[in-house]
């Protein structure tokens, strides 16, 4: 089967990518190996959730997806805190007058509604569940740029291949895309928690020497809790029981948690960073975490992903319009320009905030708390970040503005 654009990974940002090509007239599949449990409201809250921006909805909103996560499940936020010891300052959405800062929503609740949408297009085939057998990349005898057969030997012939198949990228690797990266020798644990607060309109990020310590607020009397701290804190912590946790949390997190009735689930992963050394070549684009890995202290991956997901999108039918070949090198650099320098951008914002709150040489704890206080105080800075985490300043695709493609 010869398709224009095969998408391999049908997760949150593979599939914006299809969903931000459908009606286009390109023809496009999009391969996933398992289709996410149906959503119900009486289920628990997935350990897997992602604070998306304004910026995200209007992608979603954009490819026709945001209804299917307003039928499911999600939390809006109004409020953020960052503090240390002394330094402190809030952000909240009434001061650059938006509804919300951004919204707390379950991965897979995303996922469904993009997969969801998709069914709604002709020109888009999904496969799933599927396995790939294998990959091979460059043009074949009949000028295909990419050949992907899967486990049950259907084969699949694409122009363009997307790789948004996570970290380990196979259409990374086949390619011959290398990375560049490195371990922060931490790890998060993810707390699911029932809470005493009803449900609650902040973020909140406090800073200790071990690490960071988050509150994310769900639906009903619920949080998500991530505690970030040395890979041997963290083995310790896990393997508390669910009464020995929660008394530790109790211990260790600010009063402003308040009372955590139970712990209810709980889940960790390392930080790494990792970024391709490029994003494309002739009919090959890497997206999402294929391209790059960054640390989650403030949330953003799945943010910069669905960027990619939108200008991918963009640069490829307005390709297609214009009559050029999608899988051109100029075509596909047209995105790499897009988006690798203002990914790099966000990765080293990221890492230098790490770095400078995991320091504790006086000197440095003085200026981070003097910054804190600062940015409370000045006005003009204040809305200038918190536009910037909201995904409202610098170049946006269209479909990031609220246009359509």
């Amino acid at each position: 089967m010869n398709f224009d654009v095969v998408v391999i990974g049908g997760g949150m940002v593979g599939a914006a990518v299809a969903c931000g090509l459908g009606g286009s007239g390109l023809k496009v599949a999009v391969i996933e190996q398992v289709f996410p449990d149906e959503f119900s409201s009486d289920q628990p809250h997935d350990l897997r959730v992602s604070a998306l921006s304004i910026a995200s909805r209007h992608i979603l909103e954009g490819v026709g997806a945001w209804r299917g996560v307003l039928n499911r499940r999600y939390c809006p936020f109004r409020r953020m805190r960052v503090w240390e010891t002394v330094g402190d300052t809030e952000f909240c959405s009434d001061d650059i007058d938006y509804n919300e800062l951004g919204y707390i929503v379950e991965n897979r609740v995303t996922q469904l509604a993009l997969l969801e949408r998709l069914q709604d297009f002709d020109n888009v085939s999904l496969f799933c569940p599927a396995s790939i057998k294998r990959i091979d990349y460059g043009l074949d005898d009949e000028g295909h740029r990419s050949v992907v057969e899967l486990d049950d030997g259907t084969v699949l012939t694409a122009n363009v291949l997307v790789g948004a198949d996570g970290g380990n990228s196979k259409v990374r690797q086949v390619s011959g895309i290398g990375v560049t990266g490195w371990d922060y020798k931490q790890h998060a644990l993810v707390i699911y928690v029932a809470t005493d607060y009803p449900q609650q309109d902040i973020t909140w990020q406090r800073f200790v020497p071990s690490g960071p310590q988050a509150f994310l607020p769900l639906t009903g009397r619920h949080a998500s809790l991530v505690w970030y701290n040395s890979p041997d804190a963290i083995k310790r912590l896990k393997s508390l029981s669910g009464d020995q946790l929660l008394s530790e949390l109790t211990k260790t997190f600010p009063e402003c948690l308040g009372r955590v009735n139970a712990v209810l689930n709980t889940a960790s992963f390392p930080l790494k960073r990792q970024h391709a050394q490029n994003y494309v070549k002739p009919g090959i684009a890497l997206v999402g975490d294929a391209a790059h890995m960054i640390n989650p202290l403030a949330g953003q991956g799945v943010n910069i992903g669905l960027l990619d997901a939108a200008v991918l999108a963009e640069v490829l039918v307005d390709a297609h319009r214009s009559g050029r070949n999608i899988g051109d090198i100029a075509e596909l650099k047209r995105y790499e320009k897009a988006r690798r320098v203002d990914n790099l951008r966000m990765m080293t914002v990221m890492d230098v905030f790490y770095r400078v709150f995991s320091n504790e040489i006086m000197p440095v704890r003085i200026l981070r708390n003097l910054g804190l206080g600062l940015a409370e105080r000045v006005v003009p800075v204040k809305k200038k970040v918190m536009r910037a985490a909201m995904g409202l300043d610098g170049r946006l695709p269209k479909l990031a503005k609220g246009e359509s493609i």
